[in-house]
């Protein structure tokens, strides 16, 4: 009788830890999938829309995205805005 009590008592905390294992897999899986499905930032050619300049003017890149040329940290510095003409 006692080590059908103990079995009892046993069979429960099993359970509890399978739940919990359970659940924490659970939102592992979930955890995952969020981070697999997500797509990665991509800019809008807002500022090439805004200023009329090709993306390569500012980006090494004439697709635009990565390193900046010396042109494009100068206008990142200057407030993302041209230089007026003088």
């Amino acid at each position: 009788m006692i080590e059908t009590a103990r079995n009892r008592i046993n069979s429960g905390s099993s359970a509890v830890l399978y739940s919990a294992t359970g659940i924490g897999a659970a939102i592992l899986v979930i955890g995952v999938i969020i981070v697999a499905a997500a797509k990665p930032a991509t800019a809008t050619p807002a500022y090439a829309a805004q200023t009329k300049l090709a993306c390569g003017r500012c980006h090494a890149s004439p697709a635009g995205g990565g390193s900046l040329t010396n042109f494009g940290k100068d206008f990142a510095a200057n407030g993302h805005k041209l230089p007026k003409k003088q």
